[in-house]
């Protein structure tokens, strides 16, 4: 195959825009913008998961000591109406023994519960500074989170807006190439991943970077300007020039 000698050092332009976008598409893969977004998610569960955990602690603990409240009032009321019945003397003395054994059951009792609800208010109160703890670390994370979603995509936007450029750039210069050209290298680079041709540096391919000897640089050498030469080795196009140490 035949093209234009200065034709095919065009398709250097090309490369230099298919190399750009590549590169972008892989910055965009493995952008550090992503994997703090994910960090920050993760943080933001861990923390509403603690926000649930205490909050359900809270919340049952309050009412334990709700239920033990009721139980003291209870008791009180006991013993305020038996401590009316003792006062009132009107009473038998069998009965008021029994009144004031039970006032002093009763007193025990309140007594046992009291000490209860003490520690459970001192646990609510400990469970409660946990959960402002977890609340205050989850609005963190949230912030964490926004602030890691912004940078994102501040920085896929930046990708968006650099690939539009060299989409356009690219079109330009393929716009240029005739359509035989632009068919074989778009097909090569399809076989390679990342560029159709290479500049032929010093003897060497820059696309694999292998050197001409030989029978392989002789065939280079004498090929005509206008002959499509492609490197033995990655199969890319080897655009000649003054560089290339014929």
């Amino acid at each position: 195959m035949k093209a234009d000698h200065f034709e095919q050092q065009k398709l250097l332009d090309l490369a230099a825009e298919d190399v750009a976008l590549t590169q972008l598409t892989h910055r965009a893969r493995t952008l550090p913008e992503v994997a703090a977004v994910a960090a920050a998610e993760e943080a933001e569960r861990t923390f509403s998961a603690d926000v649930v955990r205490a909050e359900t602690e809270v919340r049952d603990l309050g009412r334990e000591v709700k239920r033990l409240e009721s139980d003291v009032e209870t008791v009180r009321a006991r013993e305020d109406k038996d401590q009316r019945l003792l006062d009132s003397g009107t009473v038998a003395p069998k009965e008021m023994t029994n009144l004031q054994h039970e006032l002093e059951s009763l007193k025990r009792r309140q007594s046992d519960l009291e000490d209860q609800e003490l520690e459970l208010m001192e646990r609510l109160e400990v469970a409660e500074k946990a959960l402002a703890a977890a609340q205050q670390g989850l609005d963190r994370a949230r912030e964490d989170r926004e602030r890691a979603e912004q940078q994102r995509d501040d920085a896929l936007a930046d990708i968006a807006d650099q690939t539009a450029r060299h989409e356009a750039a690219r079109a330009e210069v393929a716009g240029g190439l005739s359509q035989p050209l632009l068919t074989l290298y778009d097909r090569i680079r399809t076989q390679t991943g990342t560029t159709g041709a290479a500049l032929l540096k010093a003897r060497s391919c820059q696309g694999c970077r292998i050197e001409f000897y030989g029978s392989q640089l002789a065939a280079v050498r004498t090929a005509d300007p206008h002959e499509v030469v492609r490197c033995e080795n990655c199969g890319r196009i080897l655009v000649r020039t003054a560089e290339s140490g014929l």
